[in-house]
C-alpha cells in the first residue's frame, strides 16, 4: 500500500510514499514502548532541553517546511511558514512553563490523620495521536509538544495526503536529538486505529478530526479503558451587535472565515448579526472578500490557496446547492446551483438569509463558505449561536465589555473571543462542548491531559 502527495493547486502528483506494514508497526511500536523507560526517567529539566532544541530546529527550517505544506495541502506559504514559527515558539512557552505546570501540589491535610499529601503528575506512556490535513504541523505540534515535555511517548497517525509533513515532523525531533522511539510516525491506513487502539502498549489517544471519527475512535478506547482526547471541529457563531466597531468586525470575520482556505475548525462560520446593522455589515463583509486574491500559494501575492482535496471542494458545493435551494441568497462566489471553482481552487462564497435547518446553518462549512444570519436583537443572536450541536468557539462583536463578558457566558463553547479573532494559542485551553469533542489542548489543561494525578499520602 502506498500514500500519494497530489498539490490540490494543480492536482500533480509531488511524490508517492509506502505504508507501514505489519512488521514495521510492530517494530515501531515495540521502540516507542521500550523508549518510555527511559525518556520518563530524564529529568524535566533535561527534556526540556529537547525541546528547546527542537523549536530552534523549526526555526531554522522554518521556509523548508513551510514550502512543503503548501505543497501537500494547499495552504498559501506565508500561512505555512506563519505555522512553522508558531509550533517554535509553542516549544519555548512550554520550555519555560512546564516546570511549573507540573510541579508536585502539596495539599494541607494537616487537620487529619495524615503527615503529609502531595498530587504528583506522572507520564501514561505511548500515546497515539491521530491528526488532520488542515494544519498539518501545528495539530501534531500541539499535541507533541507538551506530551513529549510529561514525558509520554508520541505515535503520529497523519492524514492520508500529507505524508511527507508527517515523516517530516518526525524528522524535527530526530534530528533535534531525541531519542529512538519517543516520536515516530506510522504511516498507516484506517483499519489499523482500532489495533493501535486495542494494542496495550498503546495507553491514550488523541484526535482531530470529523465527529463521524471521533466517535468511533472514542467508541474503541472506551473499551479498552483508554484515555482520550477529541478535537471534533465546529459551526462557529461571530456574534455582530448593534454597537459593534463594523469595520473592524468584518475585517476580521472575512479574515476568520477564508485564511486556509476555510479550512479551520476555529473559523467563524455563522455570522450572526443584528437587524439594525446588518445591510451595512453585509456590504463591509462584501468588500473584504472582493481583496481575496487567489492563485498559486507559493506565490506572496496570493491570500488564499485552493481548498486540500477534491472531495472537499466538493462537500462545500452540496452544501451551498442545498442551503440555496431552501431559500439562501446568494452575495458573491456562485452561479445558480454552482459554486465557482475550478478543481480545489474555490472562489470564496457569501450567502445571506441563511437559517436553522439550512446545511450551512446545521452543518460545519469546512471551506470558504461564510454566511449572514439575521437576529432580532441580542438575546435571539445568542439563541442562534447555541442553536447548533458544535460548541468549540465563537466571538462577540461590542464597544460595551460588560454586555460583551456577560453574554460570553451564556454562549455554549470552549471559547469566545470579544472584539477579536478566534485562534487557538499555547497559553490558554483549547477544546469545545456538545460535538465538538471532549479534552483540552494546550495550556497546563493540555499537558495534564495525559498524565496521571498521583496522590501520594503519608500517615503520621
Amino acid at each position: 500500500m502506498t500514500f500519494s502527495s497530489i498539490n490540490p493547486y494543480n492536482q500533480r502528483k509531488l511524490k508517492t510514499y509506502r505504508a507501514d506494514n505489519t512488521a514495521s508497526i510492530e517494530r515501531k511500536v515495540k521502540q516507542a514502548d521500550r523508549a518510555f523507560a527511559d525518556w520518563s526517567a530524564l529529568s524535566l529539566a533535561d527534556r526540556t532541553v529537547f525541546l528547546r532544541k527542537v523549536g530552534e530546529y523549526l526555526s531554522a527550517n522554518k521556509q523548508r517546511y513551510g514550502e512543503l505544506m503548501t505543497a501537500e495541502m494547499g495552504k498559501t506559504l506565508r500561512e505555512a511558514i506563519t505555522e512553522v514559527e508558531k509550533c517554535a515558539t509553542t516549544c519555548a512557552f512550554y520550555a519555560d512553563h512546564a516546570a511549573a505546570f507540573l510541579a508536585d501540589q502539596s495539599i494541607e491535610s494537616s487537620d487529619g490523620p495524615a503527615a503529609r499529601s502531595v498530587i504528583t503528575y506522572q507520564p501514561l506512556g505511548p500515546v497515539l495521536a491521530i491528526m488532520p490535513w488542515n494544519f498539518p504541523f501545528w495539530q501534531a505540534m500541539r499535541f507533541a509538544i507538551p506530551g513529549l515535555l510529561a514525558g509520554n511517548i508520541g505515535l503520529l497517525k497523519h492524514a492520508p495526503n500529507v505524508p511527507g509533513c508527517a515523516l517530516a515532523i518526525e524528522e524535527t525531533f530526530r534530528e533535534s536529538g531525541l531519542p529512538d522511539g519517543v516520536f515516530q510516525t506510522l504511516l498507516v491506513d484506517v483499519p489499523v486505529v482500532e489495533t493501535l487502539l486495542k494494542d496495550r502498549r498503546v495507553k491514550a489517544v488523541t484526535l482531530t478530526g470529523s465527529g463521524r471519527a471521533g466517535a468511533s475512535v472514542a467508541s474503541i478506547a472506551g473499551s479498552q479503558i483508554k484515555k482520550s482526547v477529541l478535537e471534533l471541529g465546529g459551526s462557529d457563531a461571530l456574534i455582530v451587535l448593534a454597537d459593534a466597531d463594523l469595520e473592524k468586525a468584518a475585517e476580521i470575520a472575512v479574515k476568520s472565515r477564508m485564511q486556509n482556505a476555510g479550512q479551520s475548525c476555529i473559523a467563524a462560520k455563522r455570522f450572526i448579526v443584528e437587524k439594525s446593522v446588518k445591510k451595512q455589515f453585509t456590504e463591509l463583509v462584501l468588500q473584504q472578500i472582493q481583496q481575496i486574491r487567489q492563485g498559486d500559494p507559493m506565490d506572496d501575492a496570493t491570500t488564499m490557496g485552493p481548498m486540500a482535496r477534491l472531495d472537499l471542494a466538493d462537500n462545500i458545493e452540496r452544501q451551498y446547492r442545498e442551503t440555496i435551494a431552501k431559500g439562501a441568497r446568494l452575495i458573491t462566489g456562485g452561479n445558480g446551483s454552482a459554486i465557482q471553482r475550478s478543481g480545489c481552487n474555490v472562489q470564496p462564497i457569501l450567502l445571506d438569509k441563511v437559517k436553522p435547518g439550512m446545511a450551512a446553518f446545521d452543518e460545519e462549512t469546512f471551506g470558504p463558505l461564510a454566511v449572514i444570519i439575521e437576529a432580532k436583537d441580542e438575546s435571539d443572536a445568542i439563541r442562534l449561536a447555541n442553536q447548533s450541536d458544535f460548541g468549540l468557539g465563537s466571538a462577540i462583536w461590542t464597544q460595551d465589555l460588560d454586555k460583551a463578558d456577560r453574554l460570553a457566558r451564556q454562549i455554549q463553547a470552549g471559547s469566545v473571543f470579544i472584539n477579536g479573532l478566534m485562534r487557538s494559542d499555547a497559553r490558554v485551553p483549547f477544546g469545545g462542548i456538545k460535538t465538538s469533542g471532549f479534552g483540552r489542548e494546550l495550556s497546563e489543561a493540555g499537558i495534564k491531559e495525559f498524565v496521571n494525578a498521583k496522590t501520594i499520602w503519608v500517615e503520621r
